[in-house]
């Protein structure tokens, strides 16, 4: 590392944290830590705070946590820093271009998705649904636009058949890590130079909703496959089994003939075996609402299944 700059980092959950650790780390002077206000979390609704501001505290860094950046006073305090740069990783609060125009070489973003395919809140888990063979990290220039400037770097990654969002988060937050403190000592080298994203192919990375994790028995078993997967751990896909909520954490699918309604339960004992409306879903792990997590094995010890119907 040869360029050293004056950097203020805006991040807020897990996914910015080895950022914020690989900036620090590579002797850039992080000046302030701007994440959200500390929220209810848990059962007890308990004030936490967020993942990145336990990792600033941890690594004595000043923390700021301003509701908004639109006021005047908040464009006075971070211009108070006096950053090189501003380096943003899922924070949760749009930049006004007040806010863009203080750093003196602009601010960076780490996307998780090749940009422009994916832009916006979810892009790891409309990747996984959408059946793509790879993804992503782009270091970006930021602009007023939604995920719109222009690219510094991009490191491409494939999506592995049984990969979830879980494992897909932590890949990409390490390789964003990696290709952030990359592209700033490129930028400060003179060795890249920001290009506009291509014409075609952006489409937007809607906010996932629980209501999109309830499973319909009548698509594909593939379909459903890559429901389960992009929706771990959150909300988690769900169904029903006797009225109650039943949270599926891993299935796969299976290939077979099946005569059978979507739903159905064609097989139990060894597997758990789901018809769906083209194949078949193997159920691995699953939950009862206020329950533990158990394998389909443990399942079905406590739950006879035979003739039975999932989501009827």
């Amino acid at each position: 590392m040869t360029h050293r700059l004056d950097i203020v980092f805006a991040g807020t959950p897990d996914f910015a944290v080895p950022a914020l650790a690989a900036l620090h780390a590579a002797g850039h002077r992080v000046r302030a830590v701007y994440t959200q206000p500390d929220r209810p979390a848990g059962r007890g609704r308990t004030v936490t705070a967020g993942p990145v501001k336990e990792c600033a505290l941890a690594l004595g860094l000043p923390v700021e946590q301003p509701a908004t950046l639109r006021s005047a006073d908040a464009h006075a305090r971070l211009r108070g820093y006096a950053p090189d740069l501003m380096v943003v990783v899922a924070y949760g609060l749009i930049l006004p271009q007040p806010v863009l125009d203080v750093p003196r070489l602009g601010c960076l973003n780490i996307h998780a998705s090749l940009l422009p395919r994916w832009r916006g809140a979810a892009p790891i888990q409309r990747a996984i649904l959408a059946g793509d063979a790879e993804t992503g990290i782009t270091i970006m220039q930021m602009d007023a636009g939604l995920d719109t400037g222009p690219i510094l770097l991009e490191r491409a990654t494939p999506i592995e058949p049984r990969a979830t969002a879980a494992s897909l988060h932590d890949r990409l937050a390490r390789l964003g890590a990696e290709a952030v403190v990359e592209a700033i000592e490129q930028c400060c080298g003179g060795r890249i130079e920001p290009r506009a994203q291509r014409a075609g192919g952006a489409c937007y990375a809607a906010k996932i909703s629980k209501q999109e994790a309830v499973i319909d028995w009548s698509r594909s078993a593939g379909d459903l496959d890559r429901q389960v997967r992009a929706f771990n751990p959150w909300p988690v896909a769900e169904t029903t089994w006797n009225g109650a909520q039943l949270r599926i954490w891993d299935a796969q699918p299976v290939r077979r003939t099946v005569d059978a309604p979507p739903g159905q339960v064609i097989e139990t004992g060894a597997r758990l075996v789901v018809a769906a409306g083209d194949g078949a879903l193997q159920i691995d792990r699953v939950q009862i609402a206020g329950r533990r997590v158990m394998t389909a094995a443990q399942f079905q010890n406590a739950h006879p299944l035979g003739g039975g119907r999932f989501g009827a």
